[in-house]
């Protein structure tokens, strides 16, 4: 069978392929960056401009409970809740995924009296390992080992660790950490578990509870389409009761309207709150997170590692002979739901694609990176994609592109 037979069959029979008419797809352009911003589902606008014309501009300071704007950090966290595997009222919704790892770092080195050792990995996402920095400026006993790409962290781990932070999905390569196997082999040390979901929630199915993880963030306008800058969120396992974090809040106060002098710590996730909650960013989250409700993970997951699987596969059959390098893992077990591709003109063949309507993006220093929503993006665009790559690679005129001068996205 062609690739294109194959490519209409898989789409004819995808239990997923109604949801695209649920999003905002501009004419003409197939969207791979998905990985870095999801596309508007149509529904948000539409809520987000209930809040601010009636809850808010009607309603005014009166929404805080009969919109119950004050819950909404709990409950959008309890729609992703669902996604990743953890129990109603473990994970909470509230500035950055950075801010939020801060929290879970040191919480979980707070965990560990006595231990002085942060395992990383050299190719971590650069935010995260600068929060690890940040943690280490402020406590000089701290020693941050990072593992060289290509080997196990888990070698890195001994009695001296406090905390072992991963991203579950590394966001260059797409390759895919054994996330129990990894969890396990730090408690077995005494260690905390920290993981950074950015690249998981949203397109491959995510167990916290299951493989017993201590904490977890993730940001909301990737795969789960909550827009620019959303709010992301933090897990904390129900078995660590009111864990203490440094950005000590109000709003992580077991009772905040109380304005006692002295911060006492909320239970769980609900403690890792900590100003005002981010209202019309949450109300376009959580119309984003309703989607969801009617989602199976398992297809998700399924349409993931087809999608990628026949773009690897036809790059290969169809741009042989042109310098492309695939790097992201060939093993489906191994690979998140992007493909990266190292290619000496990367950044100018990125600018060509997204002026023939294929829209990828650019990592330095040489990859080109393919997003593949499974809600969105179907078989027979991914054919389309690899053939305008295959004729840009043919014709030359990507190198009409030219070079960054500016910021790369």
């Amino acid at each position: 069978m062609s690739l294109d037979d194959r490519a209409a069959a898989l789409d004819a029979t995808d239990p997923l392929a109604g949801f695209r008419d649920r999003f905002r797809l501009p004419e003409n352009v197939i969207y791979l960056d998905g990985n870095s911003l999801g596309v508007q589902p149509r529904h948000v606008a539409e809520r987000v401009r209930r809040t601010v014309e009636h809850e808010w501009a009607e309603g005014l300071i009166g929404s805080w409970n009969a919109a119950d704007w004050i819950e909404l950090p709990r409950t959008v966290g309890d729609r992703i809740a669902a996604l990743v595997g953890a129990a109603p009222g473990s994970v909470t919704v509230g500035d950055s995924t950075s801010v939020n790892l801060f929290k879970c770092l040191a919480a979980a080195i707070m965990q560990r009296p006595g231990r002085r050792v942060i395992v990383t990995e050299e190719t971590n996402f650069p935010t995260d390992g600068y929060m690890m920095q940040g943690l280490a400026a402020l406590r000089p006993d701290l020693e941050i080992r990072a593992a060289a790409p290509g080997s196990d962290p888990a070698a890195l781990v001994d009695a001296d660790t406090a905390v072992v932070a991963l991203t579950h999905v590394d966001y260059r390569t797409a390759a895919l950490h054994d996330m129990d196997a990894v969890t396990a082999a730090a408690h077995a040390a005494g260690a905390m578990m920290v993981w950074d979901l950015s690249h998981s929630t949203g397109a491959l199915p995510v167990d916290l509870a299951g493989c017993d993880a201590d904490f977890a963030v993730g940001c909301t306008y990737k795969y789960l389409n909550g827009g620019p800058g959303a709010p992301a969120f933090a897990y904390v396992a129900p078995r660590l009761g009111a864990v203490r974090q440094p950005l000590s809040g109000w709003m992580g106060h077991r009772d905040p309207f109380a304005f006692a002098g002295a911060y006492e710590p909320a239970e769980g996730a609900a403690g890792f709150l900590c100003g005002s909650p981010q209202i019309l960013s949450l109300a376009a989250v959580d119309a984003a997170l309703a989607l969801w409700d009617h989602v199976d993970m398992a297809a998700v997951r399924a349409k993931s590692v087809s999608l990628t699987g026949l773009f690897m596969e036809a790059v290969e059959a169809e741009c042989g002979g042109h310098g492309l390098t695939i790097v992201s893992p060939r093993d489906d077990a191994r690979r998140g739901s992007h493909v990266s591709i190292a290619f000496d003109g990367g950044y100018a063949m990125i600018q060509a694609l997204i002026g023939r309507g294929v829209v990828g993006d650019f990592r330095a220093p040489d990859l080109m990176r393919f997003g593949f929503a499974p809600l969105y993006v179907s078989h027979l665009e991914t054919l389309t994609a690899v053939r305008t790559l295959r004729d840009l690679l043919e014709t030359g005129t990507w190198r009409a592109a030219g070079i960054p001068s500016g910021p790369v996205t």
